[in-house]
């Protein structure tokens, strides 16, 4: 499973494609599951991209755990959660809205 992932030009904030939009935490992710749905999502990601929205986009690996999304490379998990060394900043501070 893939979903698409970017940085928000405006701020560059990690977000993730999400019900027409673009969300802040992976959990609500539209997940690609074939070929024509990572197609449909890189189609989606060029054009946000063309339009000045997100830059860096890119179709991850994900998997689900217990019902939630959760990205398989470390560099992805770190962009969802937020800074390494800091536990209280982020979205890590925020566990709720990484589930949300």
């Amino acid at each position: 499973m893939k979903v698409l992932t970017a940085n928000r030009l405006t701020d560059g904030i990690a977000v993730w494609y999400a019900d027409g939009g673009w969300a802040e935490t992976i959990g609500n992710a539209d997940l690609a599951h074939d070929k024509a749905a990572e197609d449909r999502l890189e189609a989606i990601g060029a054009a946000a991209y063309a339009n000045n929205e997100v830059v860096d986009v890119n179709l991850i690996d994900v998997t689900v755990v217990d019902g939630v999304v959760e990205a398989v490379r470390l560099r992805e998990k770190i962009r969802a959660a937020g800074p390494t060394i800091r536990g209280d900043l982020g979205k890590q501070a925020h566990p709720e809205t990484i589930r949300a």
